[in-house]
């Protein structure tokens, strides 16, 4: 077997070993129930509270604003769901190339509740057509949601005139953050929307635990039925040990972020000089656009997919088609589609994503792989 290569880290992350060792501490000293009004239960409530006060400081947002879920996408839907329930049916605004999260909980309003969906543009980069926004008729808008940095592409979008048009007329917009949490600074008071979604298991944190970001004040009901945890938003015991995790991953990046920032970017830079180089007729896709340092989408023209990833997988490179939500659907990727590319380009794309644990000699080895079975696909 050729050695494992692993480029699909926006599918999600290795824990790294601090985190783990705060796990697995917090598994032992904070097993109480933190509703509990013991000394035991006492300590786990002080551990829960302590990860929330360090999430809020790297985030910018107060700590009543973060509510502990299981995920991206429980926090999507906590965000959407909830906002339809308090209001009447109305417009819904997004991009086409949302994640399912967002995407498939709009759909659910727009057949069950009578809320209709208005797609905004993005340009043959992904970034939002922002001056759609002039000729808007926001009357009927209930609510909008956007992805800032996109996990198919990597594309990072400017919201400041969205959150402007939104906040103007009291429309709320849920920010889906989950990709870029973790890999660029993320200002909760600074995007000004009113909800943000993330997932700790994006920046090398564990799987099933995520938040989503409140603005004070807002009223948003919950999904689920039940306790009257997390400020009456998301009722269940709270998993003390995997808020440990998830502030204790966003603490390490946030001291290290430069760091990492820089050897992402060179790691991605490099695949991404080294595939075009052996590969002529290769697309990058997203290249004019601010993108994650991490994240590399990329069309290898006259070539499917779908029998690429399988030739990869059997070469040991570990990487994507896109989302992992949209994993064995064969609709080809609505965001490609959404920049206006050709056929050609969107159905001969893949998804590579580093992280800061990826060496330079995985990438060297990784271009010569990729170069030769595109080679050999294409003769």
């Amino acid at each position: 077997m050729p050695t494992t290569i692993y480029l699909d880290n926006n599918a999600t992350t290795r824990p790294r070993p601090e985190v783990l060792e705060a796990m697995n501490e917090h598994w032992r000293a904070s097993f109480a129930n933190p509703g509990s009004h013991h000394a035991l239960g006492r300590s786990a409530r002080r551990a829960l509270e302590d990860a929330r006060e360090t999430m809020a400081s790297i985030l910018q947002a107060d700590t009543s604003e973060i509510i502990f879920t299981s995920g991206g996408t429980e926090s999507t839907n906590l965000a959407l769901l909830g906002f339809a329930q308090a209001t009447s049916p109305g417009g819904i605004l997004l991009t086409a190339g949302e994640h399912l999260a967002s995407l498939e909980c709009c759909r659910t309003l727009e057949r069950d509740r009578e809320f209709w969906l208005q797609f905004l543009d993005v340009d043959s980069n992904g970034r939002l057509q922002h001056d759609q926004l002039l000729n808007l008729d926001a009357s009927d808008l209930r609510m909008a949601t956007v992805i800032l940095a996109h996990n198919e592409t990597g594309v990072v979008q400017e919201l400041r005139l969205l959150a402007e048009f939104c906040r103007e007329r009291g429309v709320p917009l849920h920010v889906d953050a989950v990709q870029a949490v973790g890999k660029i600074p993320v200002s909760f008071a600074e995007l000004g929307c009113t909800a943000m979604s993330l997932a700790a298991h994006k920046f090398h944190g564990p799987r099933g635990i995520g938040a989503l970001l409140l603005r004070r004040g807002t009223k948003l009901p919950p999904l689920l039925r039940g306790g009257h945890q997390e400020s009456e938003h998301r009722p269940g015991t709270e998993p003390v040990a995997l808020a440990v995790g998830m502030a204790k991953a966003l603490e390490l990046w946030h001291g290290d972020q430069t760091t990492r920032t820089q050897h992402m970017q060179q790691r991605r830079d490099e695949l991404q000089v080294g595939l075009l180089k052996s590969i002529p007729h290769a697309v990058v896709n997203g290249i004019g656009a601010e993108r994650l340092p991490n994240t590399l989408n990329i069309s290898f023209v006259g070539v499917d997919a779908e029998a690429l990833l399988v030739n990869l997988d059997l070469a040991g490179i570990c990487c994507s088609l896109g989302s992992t939500c949209a994993s064995g659907s064969t609709m080809p990727n609505q965001a490609l589609v959404a920049m206006g590319l050709s056929e050609d380009v969107y159905r001969s794309a893949i998804r590579f994503s580093v992280s800061f644990e990826t060496t330079s000699e995985e990438i060297q080895l990784a271009i010569e792989r990729i170069s030769r079975i595109v080679e050999r696909m294409l003769s």
